[in-house]
């Protein structure tokens, strides 16, 4: 399970953040997480809650996740399509001449503080 050191890194960040701006409580991070981005929420959230506990500026943080859906493009007709439903085959021509355009990204978007 990597989410824990994901929340690890996040946490780091946050709290460096947090020091130089004389930010003495946080209380809510907010990231944007792309859909196949291999983190899975779930994991991350129960990560959060166990690591925040421990940690002194953030100890009762919460954090909040905003998706980004995963879309692809293809090449060869110019189609942009959901990701998921048909992986790296374009629905429109039947191309794999695709990449992914967006869903992978992993952001801290937005720390709100006291």
């Amino acid at each position: 399970m990597h989410e824990l050191g994901v929340v690890f890194r996040v946490i780091r960040q946050v709290e460096e953040i947090a020091a130089e701006n004389d930010v003495t409580r946080v209380e809510s991070v907010t990231l944007s997480l792309g859909e196949v981005s291999s983190v899975i929420p779930e994991y991350l959230i129960d990560c959060w809650k166990w690591a925040v506990k421990r940690t002194e500026v953030m100890r009762e943080a919460e954090l909040k996740i905003e998706p980004i859906p995963a879309i692809t493009h293809c090449d060869a007709c110019g189609t942009d399509y959901p990701t998921i439903p048909h992986g790296k085959i374009c629905p429109r021509c039947g191309s794999g001449e695709t990449w992914l355009k967006q869903g992978n990204e992993f952001i801290i978007k937005q720390i709100e503080a006291e």
